[in-house]
């Protein structure tokens, strides 16, 4: 029986579709104006484990994914410049190649970390049109209003907002990072955005209010709508997301659609920390995964870290407790190509790790259940139950791949090298090895070479 923690109810509950055996899901996405880093992708990787667990329990899952390449502002208080415009700017660029740029890069990350990708990936700049039609509906019930830069969402007209933050909307009072202007209330937002000078933009589009752009709020309603229906299962998303984006998202769909609740299920993923902080560029501890593959590390050796905290608790980051995963990942694998396939299942095993899983994604647990079946010298089934257990963990844990024939040149050079005497080169023809996917053992039987990404 799989229970998932609901943030709007801050419990576990059990999971239990709309509609039997069919799971809607929308994960908001990146804006695409500069590359993710290693903390973004945590929660890319939460995502794709949570699909997993779904697929392996039967479900069918229709995934949809926004990519927000307009609207998204430096403020969370919707002021500031386009983060796309900014960038399209700064690298001399459209704001159309800028976009596909980072997508693009997006895209292959999330090949190296072996997500799988959503069913539908939707742009906020190709959505325009469900966009305005869905701020037509919030303003039929009454909910919108006009100011001199855009058409605002009354939140006092809604007596339940903010129950998924569990806001006090008294207490927010105007202040330096709340700005009132010309806003009704300090919780009021904008759905449509106009454009300061028309022309300047690069992305702006006539509207019934004038020519603008529309707010990031309203992107992910109008495109998880039009995939998924106005109720779907789970929506997903950074723990950052819920005092205000998810909590407009609530807010504007449930007026527009009169469905509640507008999701059934809201799941969040923690912050990856760096020395205690939410990872970001002043703090350090900042990274690419690309950077990370260039200081030697693996794409999967790094989702084998992530995958070792549960996905509602901050993940401390360094380099160092990078590396111990990574190595502690080479051995995992060297471990599991030593075994051979006798064509039967662990029940005990495979049990114990499917009541960790279907307990809030407990992977952490999950992954130690994995461990104690690769120890047990007396255990049988092996490898036809690590393969079921990386249905979810995603880790390519068994590969069944012959040696290629310049990798075992190298190997060969290596054995001359080291016959000479010549231990210095020797051990960098290990190193490059090592750097291409595979680590050699020497034992008094010989060398032996095993893959291990």
């Amino acid at each position: 029986m799989l229970k998932l923690y609901n943030t709007m109810s801050r419990r576990k509950e059990i999971f239990k579709p709309l509609v039997d055996n069919e799971v809607r899901m929308y994960s908001c996405g990146p804006t695409v104006y500069w590359y993710q880093h290693i903390g973004n992708m945590r929660s890319y990787i939460f995502v794709d484990t949570l699909k997993r667990v779904l697929l392996y329990n039967g479900f069918k899952v229709k995934h949809v994914m926004n990519i927000t390449d307009v609207g998204h502002l430096t403020s969370d208080a919707d002021e500031g410049e386009d983060k796309i415009e900014i960038a399209a700017k700064r690298e001399k660029k459209t704001a159309k190649e800028i976009a596909e740029f980072y997508t693009k890069i997006f895209l292959e990350d999330l090949k190296k970390l072996n997500i799988i990708l959503p069913d539908i990936l939707c742009k906020a700049s190709e959505h325009i049109k469900e966009q305005i039609e869905l701020i037509k509906k919030i303003e039929e019930k009454g909910f919108t209003y006009r100011t001199s830069d855009g058409i605002y969402f009354d939140t006092s007209k809604l007596e339940d907002y903010g129950k998924l933050a569990r806001l006090n909307k008294k207490g927010i009072i105007p202040g330096k990072r709340v700005s009132l202007k010309e806003k009704r209330n300090p919780t009021d937002f904008a759905l449509w955005k106009f454009s300061e000078k028309p022309g300047i933009r690069q992305q702006e589009w006539d509207s019934p209010w004038g020519i603008g752009f529309p707010g990031w709020h309203i992107e992910c309603s109008a495109m998880s709508s039009k995939y998924l229906g106005e109720q779907f299962d789970i929506h997903t998303g950074g723990e950052d997301h819920i005092h205000i984006h998810h909590t407009n998202e609530i807010a504007q769909s449930e007026v527009a659609f009169g469905k509640k609740p507008w999701v059934k299920y809201w799941m969040h993923c923690a912050f990856l920390t760096f020395k205690g902080e939410k990872v970001s560029k002043s703090k350090g501890g900042l990274y690419t995964i690309s950077e990370l593959e260039k200081m030697g590390f693996y794409p999967l050796a790094y989702r084998y870290f992530v995958l070792n905290a549960h996905y509602r608790k901050p993940l401390e980051f360094s380099l160092e407790l990078l590396r111990e995963a990574q190595e502690s990942y080479f051995k995992l694998k060297s471990l599991i190509q030593d075994e051979k396939d006798d064509s039967k299942i662990n029940e005990k095993y495979l049990s114990e790790f499917e009541r960790y899983i279907n307990d809030d994604l407990n992977t952490p647990k999950a992954i130690q259940v994995l461990w104690k079946l690769v120890r047990d010298k007396d255990a049988k089934g092996k490898i036809r139950t690590i393969k079921k257990m990386d249905e979810v963990f995603g880790l390519y844990l068994v590969k069944e791949e012959e040696i290629p024939k310049d990798v075992l040149e190298l190997m060969k050079k290596r054995e001359e090298l080291r016959k000479k005497g010549k231990y210095k080169d020797a051990d960098k023809i290990r190193e490059e090895l090592r750097r291409i996917g595979y680590i050699l053992e020497d034992t008094k039987d010989g060398t032996k070479i095993k893959r291990i990404i």
